[in-house]
């Protein structure tokens, strides 16, 4: 029998759906959404948030979801996190990314009973969410410094999707935790070197070497071990929409990674013929793609923090999540999503984090005292 309403947490609104799942689940708060998108032309969840209900069901035991007739109430009862193996993969629909799926998903998983594997179908790249390759780059390096097992985790790309049609496959593993290490993680060190990859799909490859090109006019001046892969594909694992993109990632001296990524696509009509063409015409040219995300990388590396602007809400649910001491972490500017991050942590988790400004580098420094959270279901073997 489910708890009375009087025993949930109430909330409103639509905003940081994903953060109030996952922390509900952590947390074991019992949550009511009430008022989603009320106002709006089309109310209540989108596809994409039910996606991720369903595959917050999937990973845990026991979750009671309940959505009322028009979708703008959600009744969430969070169950134990189960995690295992995923023998039927989960499709994350074409709404969102799969990277929108991601970032809740590991770090309730780290606190699962079995370290997971799944297969994640869906879009792989897009202008909007983290890709999947970033992520890989750039989250999975956020993870080790909070004591998380690096050779446990995995990313396989089996297959590129782009909007907006998708057809991307990846096969995400993840090791579990007992508890994650407090840190100290203030110095960002200076950038030592600049890697890359840049793909494909369905197009022709020329347009990789357009942008690569590009970024090296920008990044080669002022960083000379810079080295970009290709990722050029065809056929079923090129998806089902051509397109191309480029992702970036800036490594310091301190073991910081900086990274920036985007993707453009085409739909794909029946009628392909012509298509490289329609999509010179279509699509914003390589060379203006490639210039833009150096310039973008450059940007981040000058806000002087130790993780990107797109990280750092789950750099602060990381240091939330930590035993009951002190983490202190360094920052560019403060992005929406941190901020709101930093609201759902205190509902949720009754965590506060002390914000210090640091006029000498224009960035910002956190401390927070975790909640403890400690993984109390794991298996033993």
């Amino acid at each position: 029998m489910g708890k009375t309403e009087k025993n949930y947490k109430r909330l409103k609104g639509s905003q940081s759906f994903r953060q109030r799942l996952l922390l509900s689940t952590l947390s074991s708060t019992p949550i009511i959404i009430e008022d989603i998108r009320t106002h709006e032309t089309w109310p209540g969840l989108r596809n994409h948030e039910i996606s991720l209900l369903r595959l917050f069901e999937t990973v845990c035991d026991d979750c009671r979801v309940v959505i009322n007739q028009t979708g703008t109430k959600l009744t969430y009862e969070p169950g134990t996190i189960m995690g295992g193996r995923i023998n039927h993969p989960h499709d994350c629909g074409v709404s969102r990314s799969i990277g929108y799926f991601l970032e809740p998903l590991v770090v309730l998983c780290l606190f699962a009973r079995e370290p997971l594997t799944i297969s994640l179908k869906g879009i792989t790249n897009d202008s909007k969410d983290p890709s999947v390759d970033t992520f890989k780059s750039a989250a999975f390096h956020i993870l080790k410094r909070f004591g998380v097992d690096f050779e446990a985790l995995s990313l396989k790309i089996e297959s590129r999707g782009l909007p907006p049609n998708g057809g991307g496959e990846v096969i995400l593993s993840l090791p579990i935790v007992q508890s994650l290490n407090a840190v100290n993680w203030i110095d960002e060190g200076f950038v030592k070197k600049i890697r890359g990859d840049t793909f494909s799909t369905n197009v022709s490859a020329q347009f990789e070497n357009s942008m690569i090109i590009a970024a090296r006019g920008v990044i080669n001046p002022l960083v000379c071990d810079v080295y970009i892969c290709t990722d050029h594909r065809t056929g079923r694992p090129a998806g089902n929409s051509p397109g191309y993109g480029i992702l970036l990632v800036a490594e310091t001296t301190s073991g910081c990674y900086i990274s920036v990524d985007t993707a453009v696509s085409h739909g794909r009509d029946e009628d392909t013929s012509g298509l490289v063409d329609d999509v010179k015409k279509d699509l914003m040219p390589p060379k203006d793609i490639g210039e833009g995300i150096a310039n973008a990388l450059l940007e981040e590396i000058g806000q002087s923090g130790v993780v990107d602007s797109t990280y750092q809400g789950m750099l602060f649910l990381l240091c939330a999540l930590c035993p009951q001491d002190v983490s202190k972490v360094r920052i560019g500017k403060l992005s929406q999503d941190g901020i709101n991050t930093l609201r759902n942590i205190m509902d949720l988790l009754d965590v506060k984090f002390i914000i210090n400004p640091d006029p000498d580098t224009q960035s910002v420094i956190l401390k927070c005292i975790g909640c403890g959270m400690k993984n109390l279901s794991r298996k033993i073997s």
